[in-house]
């Protein structure tokens, strides 16, 4: 134990003495050892010179064994090894040649401290990671710093641009993207071409529309116009039974029954219906007598002749009380009816108050149709005034009245049944502007000389043929802005062809309620007795 700590000493003082003295400048950082083959010769041939000094000189020591050669071998190579490892790291990269020398020294200064003192031997692998760092270290303060290298030619050579700031290649690669300017041609028509195929066109401000759509647009043109024209003409012949019924059946039974009770000369007490038909001839009788005496020649000539308010404006202010007679004149009915039904059911105790109670509604119907029937007579004479006149009075009142009926009507939020309603009004008035019509020929039949049947005719159709138009318009626009289906005016066909039939007599608030007394006192008025 003793001979190899005395060994391994001696192999410690043999290093320190190969490397003090004269050799320590030689380990300088400006004079590293070369690594070429006469740098090692003339290197191995010192070591030994002095190596056989030393055997000589220590003769009282015993010889070393060959384990202490290998051992001080080991030492030499493992600090020629640290030295090339360095010495290799130093010279790997160009820009790192300022560097190598920090990298030798400290290389060196580790193998002088592992030698002398340490007593530790550091590892090639822990030098060569310390000089990789510090080489990494010098190397990115390089590259911080822009550099201008000589050229071979004397010149300048600038850093490479980054890909991002290459404007020249991004412009070769983008040409697609920024168009094409070198080759195209900047030329008026050139660019009125592409302002003229490259502008804004219709189909970019508006969607592409669907089925959906399309349908829409054929119920707007084609479904509901079609099926709400025919169900005012059904509506129109249901108006025109109940007028020929009024006009005919009613005094038909009104005539049977007074026959009878003079044929029986027995009087019976009268039915709620006899005594509803004799309210309704009653009233009848007396509008048609009550028109019979108003000139209508005077009232023609002071609706022709003042300036104050026009034609188009005093049939729309009748028109207007026409729809609230018709609406009063409904409820003075019902009452009438429930008074005939009450008279009809009472007792001998209670048959004077329902008796008097009967002629008061009475009265009050009489009173309330011929105002009706004053305001109709009078909105048929300016229709006539209208037609007669030669400065186009009728087509100002056509364009006024019927443009002023969709501007009320079709651009309010409408239910269904409240379409319902207004269908049956359009089929009352179309029904009224036939009776007026009728009024304005019998006129003509009595009074007008010469030729006017033809202008009559052809004004006539003008008339009835603007209605129609208007309707449909007002229907089609109704039913698209409030999303009404054109099977809604099948329904209503459907409910309208029930009321004919009394297949519903417990609802009876969808009916048609026309009341055929005013226009029958108006036609009848002309009629010559």
């Amino acid at each position: 134990m003793s001979l190899r700590s005395g060994s391994r000493q001696l192999s410690f003082d043999l290093l320190a003495n190969d490397y003090s003295g004269d050799d320590a400048d030689d380990l300088s950082p400006r004079s590293l050892p070369e690594t070429n083959s006469d740098g090692q010769r003339r290197h191995r041939k010192r070591r030994s010179k002095r190596k056989r000094g030393l055997r000589s000189a220590s003769i009282e020591e015993e010889e070393p064994p060959r384990r202490d050669v290998r051992d001080s071998a080991a030492a030499r190579f493992s600090v020629t090894d640290l030295m090339s490892v360095v010495e290799t790291v130093c010279e790997s990269s160009d820009a790192e040649r300022s560097a190598a020398s920090c990298v030798s020294y400290v290389g060196v200064e580790l193998r002088q401290r592992s030698v002398s003192g340490g007593g530790r031997l550091l590892a090639p692998e822990d030098a060569t990671s310390s000089c990789g760092s510090s080489a990494r270290e010098s190397a990115a303060a390089a590259a911080a710093v822009p550099v201008r290298q000589p050229e071979s030619n004397g010149g300048v050579k600038k850093l490479e641009k980054e890909d991002s700031l290459d404007w020249e290649r991004f412009m070769k690669e983008n040409s697609n993207m920024i168009g094409e300017v070198e080759g195209l041609d900047n030329s008026p028509f050139r660019y009125f071409l592409g302002e003229l195929y490259g502008g804004n066109s219709l189909r970019s401000t508006i969607s592409v529309g669907n089925d959906k759509k399309r349908q829409r647009v054929y119920n707007t043109m084609f479904h509901v116009p079609w099926r709400c024209e025919r169900l005012i003409v059904a509506g129109f012949f249901v108006c025109l039974d109940s007028f020929l019924s009024l006009l005919t059946i009613m005094p038909a039974r009104i005539a049977i029954t007074v026959w009878r009770v003079l044929k029986t000369r027995r009087f019976l007490w009268p039915s709620a219906a006899d005594l509803s038909d004799y309210g309704c001839f009653v009233v009848l009788a007396l509008g048609v007598a009550s028109l019979q005496l108003i000139d209508i020649s005077l009232i023609y000539h002071v609706i022709r002749g003042q300036g104050t308010i026009k034609l188009y404006v005093v049939y729309n202010v009748l028109e207007i009380f026409d729809k609230l007679c018709q609406s009063f004149g409904e409820d003075v009915l019902q009452v009438l009816f429930n008074s005939a039904e009450g008279l009809s059911t009472c007792s001998s105790d209670n048959a004077t108050f329902e008796l008097l109670r009967f002629i008061l509604d009475e009265a009050i119907a009489v009173v309330a149709f011929v105002v009706h029937s004053f305001v109709l007579l009078a909105q048929a004479i300016t229709l006539s005034t209208c037609i007669i006149a030669h400065n186009n009075a009728l087509l100002a009142l056509l364009v006024s009245n019927n443009f002023a009926e969709i501007k009320s009507n079709v651009f309010k939020r409408v239910s269904k049944e409240n379409l319902h309603n207004l269908v049956y009004y359009d089929i009352i008035e179309r029904f009224h502007i036939t009776a007026f019509l009728l009024f304005v020929l019998a006129q003509n039949i009595l009074e007008a000389e010469g030729p006017w049947f033809h202008s009559f005719l052809i004004n006539a159709l003008l008339v009835f043929m603007c209605e129609v138009l208007i309707d449909a318009i007002k229907h089609s626009f109704l039913a698209k802005f409030n999303e009404i289906k054109p099977i809604a005016y099948s329904e209503f066909l459907e409910d309208l062809c029930k009321q004919i039939l009394n297949d519903k007599p417990d609802d009876r608030q969808k009916d048609l309620t026309f009341i055929p007394i005013a226009p029958a006192c108006v036609v009848s008025s002309q009629v010559p007795y």
